[in-house]
């Protein structure tokens, strides 16, 4: 038998609907795109694989039947490289998409998306959808050689982090804060020096010069050992309201804002609600079709 059998991607001849969209745009084109296979059921692993590799976005998600009687749908969530169990936009882009295509909630009012971290449920906040933040998995002080080895990959002295912290969902995101947005905006991260395991999301405090209470910067480990730049990120932000919040640095609704050193202008809506804290953004539609796989 072929060893690579498993991996080899065969052709049905199946037309499925497929979508591209723009999510937590402030405007056109300003957000995280995602792709969005409406009818994914029959595909198989290697299949996802191979779409969302050629593809060549952050993810590519695939809408399935739910496996739980609790969800509306399930989602799978596919880099070019790896599948997650969870993230933030491809979240709210694959909400948005199967409601486009005629989804409807069991529930008025409530979306309940299965995936690989269980069932999460999202909400509709005006015109944008919201996540409910899921619990961070690890929190706390952040080793000190492992915080001073960030520190220097992100070229950042010890005197300018105003804070740290484990603020893991997931992915393994440490929290890094610094003073002001300038010196967030200034920071050139080492990639010679990234680590396979370093998740970093740096945050400020938003000031005259932007239109956002929080600005953040999210750096992930890419194919060979890489630094790559996530344009708007809602799995980190969600961890980060839930670090401000715990610091007692945030006690209100606030809007933050990610991608500027990209030349993006991704908006993000943190509502405190109660203990819940819901992740929000708008989601534009950007091209609408079908693929042959």
């Amino acid at each position: 038998m072929d060893p690579d059998a498993d991996r080899v991607v065969r052709y049905t001849g199946a037309m499925r609907r497929f979508a591209t969209v723009d999510v937590f745009a402030s405007g056109p084109l300003t957000g995280n795109p995602l792709a969005v296979v409406v009818d994914a059921e029959g595909l198989t692993d290697a299949q996802m694989a191979a779409l969302a590799n050629w593809l060549n976005l952050s993810e590519t998600t695939f809408l399935l039947p739910p496996t739980d009687p609790a969800a509306d749908y399930r989602v799978r969530i596919f880099t070019p490289s790896t599948e997650l169990p969870f993230a933030g936009h491809p979240t709210l882009g694959s909400a948005a998409t199967w409601l486009a295509h005629g989804g409807e909630p069991a529930e008025p009012g409530v979306i309940v998306q299965e995936c690989g971290v269980g069932l999460v449920r999202l909400r509709r906040t005006g015109d944008d959808l919201a996540f409910l933040a899921p619990p961070l998995v690890r929190s706390g002080p952040v080793e000190t050689d492992h915080l001073t080895r960030l520190t220097a990959v992100l070229g950042l002295t010890a005197d300018e982090v105003v804070a740290s912290g484990w603020v893991d969902n997931g992915p393994g995101w440490v929290g890094v804060e610094v003073a002001d947005p300038a010196r967030l905006a200034a920071i050139e991260p080492d990639g010679s020096a990234w680590s396979a395991d370093d998740y970093v999301g740096v945050v400020a405090r938003g000031d005259d010069s932007v239109e956002a209470d929080i600005v953040l910067r999210a750096f992930f480990p890419g194919a060979g050992g890489q630094c790559l730049e996530d344009p708007v990120t809602g799995s980190l932000n969600a961890s980060v309201a839930q670090w401000l919040v715990e610091r007692g640095e945030i006690t209100d609704s606030y809007l933050a804002s990610q991608g500027e050193a990209l030349g993006r202008a991704g908006r993000v809506r943190i509502t405190l609600d109660g203990a819940d804290i819901w992740v929000g953004g708008a989601v534009v539609p950007v091209t609408s079709g079908s693929v042959e796989l």
